[in-house]
C-alpha cells in the first residue's frame, strides 16, 4: 500500500523524507556510473523502471476497504542492487503521486523507504543468500516476495509509529500488529504471483539478452 498524500502527521512524513534521502543520493551516483559504463543499460534501466511502475500500480481490494498491490521492485534489485533501486523507486512513486494519485508527495519519503529501500534491501539478501544454491531464477523469486513482504511489513510499521494504540513501544507495535494483519489477507498471495511473474522475466531476459545482463548484478 502507498501511504496516501496527508495521511501522515507532518512530523514523521518529515522524518522518513530524512531517511530516504542519503539513499537516494547515493543510488543516483550508481545510476551515473553504471550509464558511463555501458550506455546500453539504459535500456534495462528502463525496463525494470517500467515493470516496477506498471505492478505497483495495480491495485486489488482487500479487507476493510484498503488495498494491496505488488510492488515490482524484485527484477530492479537483481539487476542492479538496492541502490539504484531505491532512484527507480523513487522515480515510479513520484509519477504515480502525480498522475495516478496512488501514494503522495508528503508522504513520498515513507514509501519510498518501505518499497524502495528496506523492502528491496531484503529481498537483495535473501536473493545473494539462496542464488548460488538454487540460481538466479530461483533467487529472482525470493528476492520478490522478500522484497513485497518486507515493504508491508515497514509500511505496517510507520503507520503503527504514526498512529499507535496505546503509549510506548508497545502501542506502536499493537497498531502495526493491526495493519500487518489487514494486508496479509491479500498481500501473501500477490507476493507470490509477484514472484513467479519475476522468475519468468529474467529467465526469458537471460535467455534472449546474455550480453547485457552478463554485465549486471544479476551475474555478480
Amino acid at each position: 500500500m502507498h501511504i496516501a498524500e496527508g495521511f501522515l502527521p507532518p512530523v514523521w512524513a518529515a522524518a522518513w523524507a530524512l531517511f530516504a534521502a542519503p539513499f537516494v543520493a547515493y543510488g543516483t551516483y550508481r545510476v551515473g556510473t553504471y550509464v558511463r559504463k555501458s550506455p546500453e543499460r539504459m535500456a534495462m534501466l528502463a525496463l525494470a523502471g517500467a515493470f516496477m511502475f506498471v505492478l505497483s500500480a495495480m491495485k486489488f481490494p482487500s479487507v476493510t476497504g484498503s488495498t494491496s498491490h505488488p510492488t515490482g521492485t524484485g527484477i530492479a534489485v537483481v539487476l542492479f542492487g538496492p541502490a539504484v533501486t531505491a532512484v527507480l523507486s523513487t522515480i515510479v512513486l513520484v509519477y504515480q503521486a502525480l498522475l495516478l494519485a496512488h501514494g503522495g508527495i508528503t508522504t513520498l519519503g515513507a514509501n519510498v523507504a518501505s518499497m524502495g529501500i528496506i523492502g528491496p534491501a531484503v529481498g537483495w539478501l535473501g536473493y545473494r543468500a539462496v542464488r548460488d544454491r538454487t540460481g538466479i531464477v530461483t533467487g529472482t523469486f525470493v528476492a520478490s516476495v522478500l522484497a513485497n513482504w518486507a515493504t508491508y511489513i515497514v509500511t505496517s510499521v510507520q503507520l503503527g509509529a504514526a498512529f499507535p494504540a496505546g503509549g510506548g513501544i508497545a502501542g506502536v507495535l499493537t497498531a502495526a500488529g493491526n495493519f500487518a494483519a489487514v494486508f496479509a489477507v491479500t498481500q501473501l498471495p500477490i507476493a507470490i504471483v509477484e514472484g513467479v511473474i519475476a522468475a519468468a522475466m529474467i529467465k526469458q531476459l537471460l535467455a534472449v539478452k546474455p550480453a547485457v545482463t552478463s554485465k549486471l548484478e544479476v551475474s555478480t
